[in-house]
């Protein structure tokens, strides 16, 4: 049996349907206030900077892209990745021996992460640059049995990329083990027992099971480790390792442009930190996927929504 007709149903079926709400956008005028404002003192400070003849914009195009520059900038990749490549596999092996029951284990790599997390990147890349004061050779041996196999100098084995690469390497792995060892804890324990009773060992557990969902928690933190390994390979200029800041420091020890050469070396650290970022993002949201921030988007996805926003807004009230 059909239900009545009642006026509201007929209304909504009829002629007489109510016009269509005119939808007015709520006016931020706080934040237009604060964008002008901003706008206006980064464009009045780039301004001001652009007229600034102290900065002598000559001579940081003429060593924008020198040759000495582009040898310094080789060096620093490859100490960045090469330290990075260093800290993240012993940082994974020391951060499984600080969840080892093994109490040795369990010490030792504390101990590592106590004096490489404890005292200065620069002290520690000065002692390695001068451990040939400490030790004037290195032998590797057998100890107590007189037996050994290596014996070089430590200068001519120690030279200064090695001994940048050793410190760097060995300072990222203090703190790549507490970025690892985070994640790994983060992984619920019932899945390493899961794998268990299917018989999978406590080895291939870890690198097929547990890693894998570490991962999430892992790449953000350690995409900011390697942004920041990036920078502070400039350190390693105070043992002249001929990376990008000691080839800087070696031009304007000869023209005493300081400025305009450190102008030049933040351009450079600048675009290869925004160049990082990129696959630092794309790692995030893969990895991320399925979680409650898997939603995130970048800030130039922002800008362009928040843009597209704004064009729309404008549109509809001029309607």
């Amino acid at each position: 049996m059909a239900a009545p007709s009642t006026p509201a149903s007929a209304a909504v079926r009829g002629k007489s349907a109510p016009a269509d709400l005119d939808v007015i956008p709520v006016r931020h005028y706080g934040r237009w206030i604060a964008a002008v404002a901003a706008v206006a003192a980064v464009g009045g400070l780039i301004g001001s900077l652009a007229k600034n003849a102290n900065l002598h914009w000559d001579v940081i195009r003429h060593y924008l892209f020198a040759g000495l520059i582009f040898d310094g900038l080789v060096t620093t990749l490859w100490l960045t990745a090469a330290a990075m490549a260093l800290g993240l596999v012993l940082g994974t092996l020391i951060a499984v021996m600080r969840l080892s029951a093994n109490p040795v284990l369990y010490a030792l790599s504390s101990l590592f992460v106590w004096v490489f997390r404890g005292t200065p990147l620069l002290v520690q890349i000065i002692f390695w640059g001068y451990a040939a004061a400490l030790y004037k050779k290195v032998l590797i041996g057998i100890p107590f049995t007189g037996i050994t196999f290596v014996e070089a100098d430590t200068n001519s084995l120690l030279t200064p990329a090695v001994a940048a690469l050793l410190a760097l390497g060995l300072n990222e792995a203090a703190y790549a083990s507490e970025i690892v060892r985070a994640g790994i804890q983060s992984v619920d324990h019932g899945q390493t027992e899961a794998a268990h009773s299917l018989g999978m060992r406590p080895a291939l557990t870890m690198r097929r099971i547990v890693l894998p969902q570490a991962m999430r928690v892992i790449i953000p933190p350690m995409g900011n480790e390697t942004i920041n390994m990036l920078k502070m390979t400039a350190l390693v200029s105070v043992i002249a390792a001929h990376d990008l800041m000691s080839n800087i420091q070696d031009v304007y020890a000869q023209n005493y442009q300081v400025i305009p050469m450190l102008v030049v070396a933040s351009i450079w650290y600048l675009a290869l930190v925004s160049l990082l970022s990129i696959p630092q993002a794309w790692m995030e949201r893969r990895y991320g996927r399925g979680t409650s921030g898997s939603g995130r988007i970048s800030p130039l996805q922002r800008m362009l929504a928040g843009a597209a926003g704004l064009s729309r807004a404008k549109k509809e009230s001029q309607r």
